[in-house]
């Protein structure tokens, strides 16, 4: 058998699955990180899918975060260096059956990518976990190997990286490189891609386009009209009245819709896309629809381009302030399940939302493989569901407390997406609540101060139990210091017996963390909570 040298120094985690059965020696005695004992040194072999390795290993004690140290040794990949990567069993055991192992690359550096790779690497079929660009929190928590150097945006240098590694499975978790075509040139390379091609990803990408599936195939939505002209806008919105939605067409990052509440607010949204060009091009049209009043729900589904599996039922909060005051955000925090989504609701989304927009696609020639995001408004006059917006891939924060209650083996589930095999697949889940706080640089969504030091993260998350701490934008100082690189940073993710436990677990540990640039909601879950924001 050849072998694949790999030299260990400063440079993130390989991660790698402890539930795989080529282990050697005992030398790996942890999920996060390659943890020898101080005084070993030497050489020995793992293999990572169909990838064999030998291991040379140098002993010196890793800087804890903040100033301390670990009370283990951590090494860390240095330099990858196939040669060649073919199993001399052919993936086959030595009791001659074959299980499938995949090594998988997620493509993301946020909030959503860390939880996938943090469910991704508990998975039975996954043997390792590469993160592209990842962030400094995911490379910490060793959930992933983290590429930062690897452009998601070239898909040849994708395609490059996945060949070399053997990746047998790639997750494309944010919506951009969807809507470019990477899932496109992936598939076409013969690699199998969890995330709807550019043509399917228009669900997302173009309001205009998801709102023209819904007129053709029936799906309830609000009432709407599209518009190029300023003048024209104006003059349905005053036919109209408020308060009114105004949305960006094309992708905004979260911040291209507004709920107005009076005429001039709309206005002013539909100057500042239309005529100031805050958006670019993808203000360039916009969607003038019916302001519904009810309660806020997310909806996800796994699609395999036929069939359809639900995911739980999860609430976000999308408004910056307690109460749900002040601009929309990408989120807030969330919660699951989410009691406004009953048995009977989910049924009726599945039904008259979910499987028509799947049938539709592929009536329309693109199929749609991938996660369906259903922004849903549970109407107060009628109780009955309609469609918002859809979103192509796993939500944020949604994401985060649906990996942590998902028990079944998430890159199995991935892989008979891609393959069209989702028929009959049924998905097992914890018990209880969980619930996710976000914290943000002060100032977001508006502008906001980048670089701040946030300190007792590690000490933080071991005041409860059952508590993630997921990474969105963070980075490292030349101190080993977290710092915030971006509007939401963190993710504190908690479960519980019930919501009120989770979310009791969440604000301990949020209330820990040392980050005098940044802030949070009080109020997380509270529809479903009935009770005063958290003092």
């Amino acid at each position: 058998m050849a072998f694949t040298t790999i030299n260990l120094s400063i440079c993130p985690n390989l991660a790698i699955n402890n539930n795989s059965n080529s282990f050697n020696n005992g030398i790996f005695a942890s999920q996060s990180s390659f943890l020898p004992s101080k005084s070993f040194f030497g050489t020995s072999s793992f293999s990572v899918g169909s990838l064999s390795f030998a291991i040379n290993l140098h002993a010196s004690s890793r800087p804890h975060i903040n100033g301390s140290r670990r009370s283990s040794t951590v090494f860390r990949c240095f330099s990858l260096k196939p040669e060649l990567s073919v199993s001399s069993d052919g993936g086959h055991g030595s009791n001659g059956a074959s299980a499938e192992r995949v090594v998988v690359l997620v493509i993301g550096g946020g909030g959503r990518e860390h939880a996938l790779c943090y469910a991704l690497q508990r998975s039975p079929s996954c043997d390792a976990v590469f993160c592209a660009p990842g962030n400094a929190g995911i490379s910490a928590s060793g959930n992933a190997t983290c590429i930062p150097d690897l452009d998601i945006s070239d898909s040849s240098a994708v395609i490059s990286f996945c060949r070399k590694w053997s990746v047998g499975l790639v997750v494309v978790g944010p919506e951009a490189p969807l809507v470019s075509g990477l899932a496109n040139d992936l598939v076409m390379a013969g690699i199998p891609t969890f995330g709807p091609s550019a043509e399917a990803a228009a669900l997302e990408g173009s309001k205009n386009f998801m709102k023209t599936i819904c007129d053709k195939y029936g799906i309830p939505t609000a009432k709407y009209q599209t518009f190029s002209d300023a003048l024209a806008a104006k003059q349905y919105i005053k036919e109209q009245g408020a308060p009114i939605v105004i949305k960006a067409d094309g992708l905004a990052a979260g911040k291209g819709v507004t709920v107005a509440m009076t005429l001039e607010e709309a206005y002013e949204a539909v100057d500042s896309m239309l005529v100031e060009g805050v958006f670019g091009s993808a203000g360039c049209q916009v969607i003038v629809e019916e302001f519904l009043e009810g309660e806020e729900a997310s909806f996800f589904a796994l699609v395999d381009g036929e069939n359809a599996v639900p995911l739980e039922s999860a609430q976000d909060h999308k408004r910056v302030g307690d109460g749900d005051t002040g601009p929309n955000t990408g989120g807030m925090g969330a919660y699951s399940p989410a009691p406004v989504l009953t048995k009977e609701l989910q049924s009726v989304v599945m039904e008259s939302i979910i499987l028509p927009t799947v049938k539709g696609m592929s009536m329309e020639g693109c199929k749609f493989v991938g996660v369906l995001y259903a922004g849903l408004m549970i109407e107060k006059k009628s109780g009955l569901p309609k469609l918002i917006e859809y979103n192509v891939r796993f939500g944020d924060p949604e994401c985060q407390v649906l990996m942590v209650r998902l028990e079944s083996d998430l890159a199995k589930v991935l892989l008979a997406a891609c393959r069209g095999e989702l028929k009959g697949v049924s998905l097992k889940w914890s018990p209880g609540s969980a619930m996710v706080v976000v914290m943000a640089s002060k100032g977001y969504p508006g502008s906001y101060e980048k670089g701040t030091v946030i300190r007792n993260l590690e000490e933080a998350e071991h005041v409860a139990p059952s508590v993630e701490i997921f990474h969105a934008g963070t980075a490292l100082d030349s101190d080993g210091n977290f710092t915030a690189t971006g509007g939401r940073v963190l993710g504190i993710t908690a479960k519980g017996k019930d919501l009120e436990e989770a979310r009791d677990r969440a604000y301990l540990v949020v209330e820990e963390i040392n980050w005098p640039g940044g802030f949070y909601r009080k109020d997380i879950g509270w529809r479903a909570l009935s009770s005063k924001a958290i003092c």
